[in-house]
């Protein structure tokens, strides 16, 4: 099934970054984390609220050294274990309040899948940079929890 919703307008954010990674998983284990598993692989355990249909918002914290940070957003466009297409919206050292907008491809590759990451809509340089650096560890973290499905 897709189905997809209005997306935000990005025209005046253009930084933007993508990721890829060949995963161990198959596709319909990763579609799963990224809609309905948050709290296995990246967010905080009792803290996610989502129920992983278009056009439906979720919410979650990470933890690091203390801090919480809140993630909110809201599904775009899914299409079974082939696409996600999410909001993501955090705080300072995030998106800092700006709405953006993560693209991930699921495809079958070999005994696993190649994903493919696009995070788009970035307000400045700073808050893209940050994610490029911290978007191939969490997909890295995703891999290993995941592989074991």
């Amino acid at each position: 099934m897709t189905a997809s919703v209005n997306a935000p307008d990005l025209s005046s954010r253009p930084y933007n970054l993508s990721a890829e990674r060949q995963m161990t998983a198959s596709p319909e284990v990763l579609f799963k984390a990224w809609t309905r598993q948050f709290d296995r692989w990246f967010a905080a355990p009792g803290t996610v609220f989502m129920e992983g249909e278009v056009n439906t918002v979720f919410f979650f914290e990470t933890h690091h050294e203390a801090q919480r940070y809140p993630h909110y957003g809201r599904f775009l466009r899914l299409e079974q274990d082939r696409l996600v297409e999410l909001t993501w919206v955090t705080g300072a050292g995030g998106t800092k309040g700006a709405e953006t907008v993560v693209r991930v491809e699921l495809e079958p590759h070999g005994e696993g899948t190649k994903l493919r990451l696009t995070h788009s809509g970035f307000p400045d340089e700073e808050s893209r940079d940050g994610h490029a650096q911290a978007w191939p560890m969490v997909l890295e973290q995703l891999d290993k929890v995941m592989a074991a499905e």
